[in-house]
């Protein structure tokens, strides 16, 4: 029978996948590392395994010990099946930008999970780096793993990752692209590719807000480079020992939306349920098509698995909060979608311009029309509001046909967000939908820039 022990060797000799339909612009063959089918559907697998083992060897931890790691989920899934075959104890320390998909998966698989603040600093006592470092300091029969300076993690991917992609390229590979978080992978792979063909160009995709490219191309680590950013699984606001700069030809950038909207695409062009460092990867590659010509032979890896993502990435209301969903508005009906169902919010001219001031205060909103007899005669905006306020206190207390603006365009549902936008101005913050029936709402200047960002 072939059966394996357990299943920590099942880990590696994963796929090589070709893209078709999402690389039909370059003239490269682009092929995917999957990783997913790692048991712990991660490249992280691979040097889990192989830094517990050095550390065992170097008697850094004890039978039944504690593992104790700052992860963004994946090498936590990895050291959790290592831990549950080996008889360690497990605990992860994650940011809260994590989905919470990883953060339930650990603790489905026994690991103790310990959330921190995203936006701190690396000494700050509450990142993920120092509160790993304090458990371990603090738990008695303990290792902390730190796969960021735990060379171990990039001697994984040289001794399998490498190999792998060789064998299975019969040594064609041009170039690899992988995100780089840790370092582990870029380092691994590109030393034994480029030890095996010095012309293999290695290639890292960065986000926005990491340090990496930048202090590749100059040795500047420039503190003003960091800022939060939303991408999963790669950059850093540190330099990791694991980053061999030296093997590493260029950095590609890529940014949040793009890495968001790709990781959909791999699944939906390629049916390959990716995460989202995937979608970095693959936007990086599309970006860097000039580099590659007809007969290169272009190694993208996979790192993880979608499901990873699905209350993220492959939920729409999420990508929809964040600007990142491409959809398609045409008319004034569909920017009415999101707050069709509210009552369109008016005053009578013969209010009180305190009665207006309450009514924004209360519906959140910046602009009232006013009517009068069922008509709608002007209109009450906050800019101008504010202005009046300032310049006398008591106009508080005067009707509002005293200060209203001019009334707001009325169109029909089907006007074009190309007519809306020639009607709303800096004069004119908003126009009025006639529903039919006397029903109205209110398309806003708002409204339109959201529509068109």
């Amino acid at each position: 029978m072939k059966v394996y022990n357990n299943i920590l060797e099942t880990i590696g000799n994963t796929p090589l996948v070709k893209i078709n339909k999402m690389t039909k612009d370059i003239e490269a063959t682009v092929l995917a590392k999957v990783e997913t089918t790692n048991p712990g559907n991660s490249v992280k697998d691979r040097m889990a395994v192989k830094m517990v083992e050095e550390a065992e060897k170097q008697g850094l931890i004890k039978p039944g010990g504690t593992i104790i790691e700052g992860t963004s989920g994946n090498t936590g899934m990895g050291l959790a099946l290592v831990a549950t075959i080996k008889g360690y104890k497990l605990i992860c320390v994650l940011s809260d930008k994590q989905s919470k998909e990883k953060m339930d998966i650990l603790r489905a698989v026994g690991a103790e999970v310990v959330v921190c603040p995203t936006n701190v600093e690396p000494e700050d006592p509450r990142s993920y780096y120092s509160v790993s470092k304090r458990l371990a300091e603090e738990t008695p029969n303990s290792w902390y793993v730190n796969q960021y300076d735990n060379l171990a993690n990039r001697e994984a991917h040289y001794e399998t990752t490498g190999p792998e992609i060789w064998e299975q390229t019969d040594g064609k590979i041009t170039h690899f692209v992988v995100g780089v978080g840790t370092g582990g992978t870029i380092s691994g792979v590109g030393k034994y590719l480029k030890e095996k063909n010095p012309d293999i160009k290695i290639l890292g995709i960065d986000t926005y807000g990491s340090v990496f490219k930048k202090y590749h191309e100059t040795g500047i680590f420039d503190e003003n480079e960091i800022y939060p950013y939303i991408t999963e699984g790669i950059g850093e606001d540190i330099l990791p020992k694991n980053v061999d700069f030296d093997v590493i030809d260029h950095f590609e950038k890529v940014t949040d939306k793009d890495a968001a909207i790709y990781t959909r695409k791999i699944a939906l062009d390629e049916g390959i349920f990716v995460g989202n460092s995937a979608g970095s990867a693959m936007k990086g590659i599309l970006q860097m098509k000039d580099m590659f010509k007809k007969d290169d032979v272009v190694v993208v890896l996979f790192h993880d698995h979608g499901s990873r993502y699905v209350g993220k990435m492959f939920n729409n209301d999420w990508m929809r909060d964040r600007g990142f969903l491409e959809e398609a508005h045409k008319s004034a009906s569909d920017l009415l979608e999101n707050h069709k169902d509210q009552p369109l919010v008016t005053v009578g001219v013969e209010e009180l311009v305190s009665h207006a001031v309450a009514k924004m205060r209360q519906f959140k909103i910046s602009q009232i029309p006013v009517t009068k007899d069922g008509e709608f005669v002007g209109l009450i905006d906050e800019t101008a509001l504010i202005n009046h306020i300032v310049d006398n206190e008591k106009v508080k207390d005067e009707p509002i046909g005293s200060i209203m603006g001019p009334k707001l365009p009325i169109v029909k549902p089907s006007a074009s967000i190309k007519e809306l936008s020639k009607l709303i101005n800096k004069d004119v913050p908003a126009v009025l939908v006639d529903l039919g029936d006397n029903k109205y709402h209110i398309v806003t200047r708002h409204d339109v820039i959201s529509a068109m960002a």
